[in-house]
């Protein structure tokens, strides 16, 4: 992690942020088009394409976009959906077959209505999620990360992360965040 980026990442996502960048720098990734639905993160990532989108200007959950990627990146945005059962199958529509869907959540952070907040999964909850969206099940990896003492500390606001006083330690038991990495099966 850069200077720069230590100075603003948030301390629940240090961890995750990392794991996110080496599960899609071990895909094909400089050959992908790619589609950031709300943020701009992976804009600099080195796709062969890049698209970003804005939630809730783009509403996933009213229907899928016209185009097609190999890669659909939505970081914090599923817990704000009213139908995320919609959104993911639109997801799944819009990638071509054998493409990914990139999904981190938060699971033990207070309630932010970024305009509402609906769900939570845990690791099992999402994996199943996505195979009802149409992922299969063997093609779903997911993890987590968090600690006591950062959802904790965050209850008061975003806390920024200083490696000086805060543990990355993961306790399991305690995710902060969940992630998945989902690939849509390809036609035999």
């Amino acid at each position: 992690m850069s200077d720069a980026q230590q100075k603003t990442t948030t301390w629940s996502r240090v961890v995750m942020n990392e794991a996110c960048a080496d599960l899609v720098r071990a895909l094909p990734h400089t050959g992908l088009d790619a589609l950031e639905i709300s943020g701009r993160a992976w804009r600099d990532f080195g796709f062969a394409s890049y698209r970003g989108i804005d939630f809730p200007e783009y509403d996933i959950c009213a229907g899928p976009l016209a185009d097609r990627f190999d890669l659909v990146i939505v970081e914090q945005v599923f817990e704000h959906l009213l139908y995320p059962y919609r959104a993911g199958r639109h997801i799944h529509t819009m990638l071509r077959p054998g493409g990914w869907l990139l999904i981190s959540v938060p699971f033990l952070v207070k309630k932010h209505d970024y305009p509402i907040d609906c769900t939570r999964w845990t690791e099992l909850g999402l994996k199943h999620f996505l195979h009802e969206c149409g992922f299969p099940l063997a093609a779903i990896t997911t993890d987590s990360w968090g600690n006591r003492a950062c959802v904790v500390a965050n209850f008061a606001g975003w806390v920024v992360y200083d490696p000086a006083q805060h543990d990355l330690t993961n306790e399991p038991d305690f995710p902060y965040h969940v992630w998945a990495l989902a690939q849509k099966a390809a036609p035999e």
